[in-house]
């Protein structure tokens, strides 16, 4: 799976639910509510004030690292 900032999160974690600790520990601790489930990793990262390219970058990490 490759992601980008238009990713939805629930398909992200629904394709792989480890990758639900690399979500946490960068600051999303809300994956169990409904605005979760439907927002792009870009719209979460705005509301939360994080960087998106970063956290991208490392779930697309983690997926190659499975290959």
């Amino acid at each position: 799976m490759i992601v980008t900032k238009d990713t939805i999160i629930g398909d992200v974690v629904m394709q792989d639910e480890g990758i639900a600790p690399i979500l946490m520990a960068s600051g999303l601790h809300c994956l169990g509510c409904a605005m979760a489930s439907g927002e792009t990793i870009e719209e979460a990262c705005m509301v939360h004030g994080m960087d998106c390219d970063s956290l991208v970058e490392e779930i697309n990490n983690y997926f190659q690292s499975k290959g």
